[in-house]
């Protein structure tokens, strides 16, 4: 416990020098996480929809077509 209280402190570390870097840069964090999830929302919803139609499911494919559908996801969602 005492590790995972480190590394929960250096991560929180992170987390407030990436704010304190876009507040420099004139960015918003919140509405960039927020612009971030919506994209990362959108491309796993393509991959599902690709799995669907491709009669695979998510939870039992392999790493490297996970990876294959995440790429197309990209493309599709630049």
């Amino acid at each position: 416990i005492q590790n995972q209280n480190s590394i929960e402190m250096e991560f929180g570390d992170l987390l407030f020098t990436l704010v304190n870097v876009a507040r420099f840069a004139n960015i918003h964090p919140e509405t960039s996480l927020s612009m971030s999830v919506k994209k990362f929302e959108k491309r796993f919803r393509f991959m599902e929809k690709e799995a669907e139609k491709n009669a695979l499911n998510l939870n039992s494919i392999s790493h490297d077509e996970m990876n294959i559908l995440w790429e197309k996801a990209k493309e599709y969602y630049n």
